[in-house]
């Protein structure tokens, strides 16, 4: 087994805001805006409710508001899908079992027992990876294919948009989930010249084996070695 690390939702480069994290450590997962013309899925950030209750509209800033929301990952059917060929070169590494673990930046709601800072927030217990650049545009069998995934991975953001070029779509099992609480991972750091950025914590620094700057996705964070696994696989309550 390995586990794959990968930060997700919206941040303040894309969306202009960070997610909240509540008092009592739960918190709202709110995805990144959704790019790309979406006519199969007419949630916007505005009448969409998270899990609190709330719209999701009431966290983010005015310009966002009103824009469609790009669920990926979503926890319904547990599906990530992605298209840069950076992470693909990731993706495409996991096999079945593994874990797509997830994380995102989070800021306090309310509150000052939490801080600003990433956060873990979910997984996906791996069951299948689907790399869509082994399909031919010209093969009837290919297109066929196609249109099944299509329909079987229909909550996918990127097969809602026709998103389809270099595709790869990493599928989980009925045990993936969307944590109750999130798990801090991060501390601030300032780099050279005094600009703080999102470092990984001492503490998963000890329990994970990651260090330096976890503040982008890429590139993710890959953990093969059996201890740091262990550790991880407890803190986030993983069931394999």
């Amino acid at each position: 087994m390995k586990a794959l690390l990968l930060r997700v939702g919206i941040d303040k480069g894309c969306g202009g805001a960070l997610a909240p994290i509540f008092e009592d450590g739960s918190f709202e997962y709110i995805p990144i805006p959704e790019q790309k013309i979406n006519k199969m899925d007419m949630r916007t950030f505005a009448n969409t409710r998270g899990a609190h209750g709330r719209y999701m509209a009431e966290y983010l800033p005015e310009k966002t508001q009103n824009k469609k929301i790009h669920f990926d990952p979503e926890f319904e059917t547990f599906t990530y899908g992605d298209t840069s060929p950076s992470k693909n070169n990731y993706l495409l590494k996991l096999e079945k079992n593994d874990a797509l673990v997830f994380y995102a930046g989070l800021t306090p709601y309310k509150n000052e027992k939490f801080q600003e800072a990433l956060y873990i927030i979910g997984y996906l217990v791996v069951e299948t990876v689907i790399d869509f650049n082994e399909f031919s545009n010209s093969k009837k069998s290919d297109l066929e294919k196609i249109g099944k995934l299509n329909t079987i991975y229909s909550n996918n953001a990127h097969i809602k948009t026709n998103d389809l070029e270099n595709l790869v779509i990493v599928v989980g099992n009925s045990k993936s989930r969307l944590l109750d609480h999130a798990i801090l991972i991060s501390q601030r750091k300032p780099d050279k010249m005094g600009r703080k950025y999102h470092a990984a914590s001492p503490e998963m620094e000890k329990l994970l084996g990651i260090k330096g700057s976890i503040q982008r996705s890429i590139p993710p964070r890959i953990i093969t070695e059996d201890n740091y696994l262990e550790n991880l696989k407890t803190r986030i309550n993983y069931p394999i």
